[in-house]
Order: C-alpha cells, then structure tokens, then sequence
C-alpha cells in the first residue's frame, strides 16, 4: 500500500505544487486532485463496463468462427476454442470480481488515499527527513536521490496513461469506422497491453484480425493495417513527445520485470514491476562507484 501511495504522490504532486504556486492551499489542492481523479475513474467505470461485458459476449461468441477462417487454426479449431471460450467467458466475471475487490475492500483503498495524501501534504520536508534517518552524513545525496525517483516515478506514470489512454481512443475510433461492432473492449485490450512494450500491440491486434476476418480477408488486412499505423504513430510522435521527459526502462528489461512482476504477485506485481525497476535504475546510476 505503501509503494501504491508513493506512486500515486509521484504522479500527483506536479499538480499539486502548480496549484500551491497559484496560492492555493496545499491541503485543498490534494482533495481536488483527489475529486478529479475518482469523478474520472467512477465515470469510466459506470459508462464503460456494462458495454464491455456485454461486448465480450459478443466476442465470445464470434471467436470460434474467426479461427476456422485460418487454415492452420481451423485443424485445431475445436482445441484452441474450447482454451479461448474457458479463458474468455470468465472475462465479463472477473472484471466485476476486480471492480468488487477493488471498492469493496473499503480498508485498503481508504488506507492507501491516507498515506498518499499526507505523503503529498508533507512533500517538502518528507525527502530531507528520510535521507537524514537513513544516512545523516549522506542527506544531501540520498536526498537528491530521492527526488530523482520521484522525477521518475511520476514522468512514467503519467506518460504511461497518456499513450494507454491515447491508443486506447485511437483504436477504438479506427475499429468503429471500420465498421467492427466489438470495438470497445479491443481497444480496451489494446490501451491495456499498450504497458507491455513491443510485444503487447501485436498481442491486441491478433484478436481484432480474427474478427474482422469473419466479416471479409479485406476487412482484416484493413484492420491489420490500423493497428500497425497506430503502431507506427505511437513509435514516431507520440513516445518522444510524451515519454520525453521521463527516463524509459528498455524494453527487454521491461518485458522480464512484467514476467518475473507477474509470477511472484500476480496482476498487482505486473503493476509495480516497471516502477520497482526504475527506482533500482536511478540508485545504480547515482551511486555508482
């Protein structure tokens, strides 16, 4: 909860230090970020869930056609259907089940908003005091040290959001003018897989390929080609432009910290895995000998 906190502090307080500048209470500056940030998650939540379960039914029930359109998978059809619809028809399920678990275990979130928010309040003098418990005659470096972690921290979150968020749209857009019915939760899939680097846009594009490919081969080669132009953007505008400002973690590194995040925690370490490795970065680099 902890770690959560320190993230949510890290992405929140340029925010907050902008609106202190403006002579606002840092106090009342915390609590309207906060207001912002649940009004957006609880809108999301209310409009975009009920369309993706019902959406993923959709998909549900279309897979099993789109794979007998390829003539390798259609030898195996009943196989790889039968490992698609277990995997996929618990989907609708455990998106509740996440929701449920993460509002309804009340002492946990509430927890978590209470730590970020005094780790916010108290910012200034929070670096300084720890750097001088950890090490009084290294304050000033481990001070600083901290500060670049946070730089870090924050430059990651909020770029990560910004493409997950940007590809999520554009996707969305692209499959709707396409003319593809299931396009909410493919561009769900594709803003989420957005966090795996490489790997995840050409994980998002092969179910949207399928589909499209049991309407015409036209349609899909169509779709193939979207996701690879978003692909192409995202690689050529959008990650200098947004990601400019915070360190990126390389790729390969990345995909084995979500692995090795994945395996020892689950979903929730696949979430800290990047930001743990970028605080180990930032340490090695400032303190190598």
């Amino acid at each position: 909860m902890f770690f959560v906190a320190t993230i949510l502090m890290s992405a929140m307080s340029p925010a907050v230090d902008k609106m202190e500048s403006l002579r606002i209470p840092r106090s009342i500056g915390i609590f309207i970020m906060y207001v912002l940030l649940w009004g957006v998650v609880g809108t999301l939540v209310a409009v975009i869930v009920p369309a993706v379960i019902d959406q993923t039914s959709q998909l549900i029930q279309t897979l099993p056609s789109a794979l007998s359109r390829v003539e390798y998978l259609s030898s195996h059809q009943q196989e790889i259907s039968q490992q698609l619809i277990s995997y996929l028809s618990t989907l609708p399920s455990d998106i509740l089940k996440f929701i449920v678990n993460v509002f309804g275990n009340v002492i946990t979130v509430l927890t978590t908003v209470v730590i970020s928010f005094y780790l916010l309040l108290e910012h200034k003098k929070l670096n300084t005091n720890i750097a001088k418990l950890l090490d009084p005659q290294k304050s000033e470096s481990i001070s600083k040290t901290i500060e670049a972690i946070e730089l870090r921290l924050g430059g990651w979150v909020r770029g990560e959001l910004i493409l997950m968020i940007s590809i999520g749209v554009f996707t969305y857009i692209g499959l709707t003018i396409l003319g593809i019915d299931i396009a909410l939760p493919l561009a769900i899939l594709a803003g989420l897989m957005e966090i795996v680097p490489n790997i995840g846009p050409i994980v998002s594009a092969v179910p949207a390929v399928l589909i499209a490919l049991t309407v015409h081969p036209l349609l899909a080669l169509s779709t193939a080609a979207l996701y690879f132009l978003i692909q192409f953007l995202e690689n050529n505008l959008l990650v200098p432009k947004v990601m400019q400002k915070s360190a990126g973690v390389h790729p390969l590194v990345s995909i084995l910290a979500l692995l090795v995040g994945f395996r020892l925690l689950g979903p929730m370490g696949t979430i800290l895995s990047i930001p743990f490795v970028i605080i180990i970065q930032v340490i090695i680099e400032r303190h190598r000998v």
